[in-house]
């Protein structure tokens, strides 16, 4: 399987990385250290660095940018943390294991993720062997993509709806932010450091903006029918938090379809890259249908 293949390609390169940023510096501040490493390297499925490195390879990228996947995979980290802590979503477990404030307390989980934020951006800063031009400007869509005007706006806008129920184009809205727009990062910098021209750049981001909401209603999905041991986290907890999703305004069928619409969506961006790209439609098909 052509997904299982990717993985290969990719995974020991961004795991390599990650375990040597996690071990660079010992000795100081031990417990944040700890705490951000633990989450840091307690699985995932690292779609994002994935995406960025296969990317980077279809647009003619050779050299070794693991250093900014890295990047990218710290700042996932970092929003899972603060995510998972009480004054957010109050989640307990994190990919099967108890969730980074469950096992160091609030504040050091707080801190552990404030320091996985500001690390990432010098880890991308020591790409090598990359014009530094495209550097900076990876730096600035990422910088974009997981600020207020991307992600974390998504955020804001998912405590809002706590005590609001969104009308499905605020919901969709949030998602674009809060899923879509790291994904979003992770493709375009893919492009932007392997040198590509502002239609590849443009299809990338198309690309993965669709793939983000198929992801999401997805969860939403699995939060009603996964296996929970599978799945890594509690399930129904949207439910149980009255949290207004595709499938509480749809149901699950409309939603599986919805998710099939942004998939093909997704996969008409991918024909600019041409054969290259067949790994990362299969990526994408694969994600439709994921358990976890």
């Amino acid at each position: 399987m052509a997904v299982n293949k990717l993985f290969e390609r990719w995974l020991p390169l961004i795991e390599k990385r990650l375990e040597t940023i996690s071990r660079d510096k010992k000795g100081k501040y031990e417990n944040a250290r700890d705490a951000a490493a633990y989450s840091l390297l307690s699985g995932g499925k690292r779609i994002r660095p994935v995406l960025m490195l296969e990317f980077y390879r279809v647009c003619g990228g050779r050299e070794d940018v693991s250093a900014f996947a890295a990047a990218i995979e710290m700042i996932h980290t970092y929003s899972l943390i603060h995510d998972d802590l009480p004054c957010m979503d109050n989640d307990d477990i994190r990919r099967g294991k108890p969730s980074c404030h469950k096992a160091f307390g609030e504040a050091t989980a707080l801190l552990a993720g404030d320091a996985l934020l500001t690390h990432a951006f010098s880890a991308a800063a020591e790409t090598e062997n990359v014009p530094a031009e495209r550097i900076v400007k990876a730096i600035a869509v990422l910088s974009e993509k997981a600020g207020l005007d991307g992600m974390i706006g998504g955020q804001v806008m998912d405590l809002e709806f706590e005590n609001v129920s969104p009308e499905a184009s605020e919901l969709i809205e949030m998602y674009a932010k809060k899923t879509s727009c790291m994904l979003e990062a992770s493709s375009m910098c893919g492009c932007i450091l392997a040198g590509a021209d502002s239609g590849h750049v443009n299809a990338a981001e198309k690309y993965a903006e669709k793939l983000g909401l198929a992801f999401q209603i997805r969860d939403d999905i699995l939060d009603c029918i996964a296996d929970e041991k599978i799945f890594g986290k509690p399930v129904g907890s949207d439910e149980k938090n009255g949290k207004t999703t595709f499938v509480t305004l749809y149901g699950l069928e409309s939603a599986q379809r919805e998710a099939e619409r942004l998939t093909a969506e997704a996969l008409r961006q991918l024909e600019i890259f041409g054969e290259e790209a067949e790994m990362l439609k299969e990526l994408t098909e694969y994600l439709l249908d994921r358990k976890y």
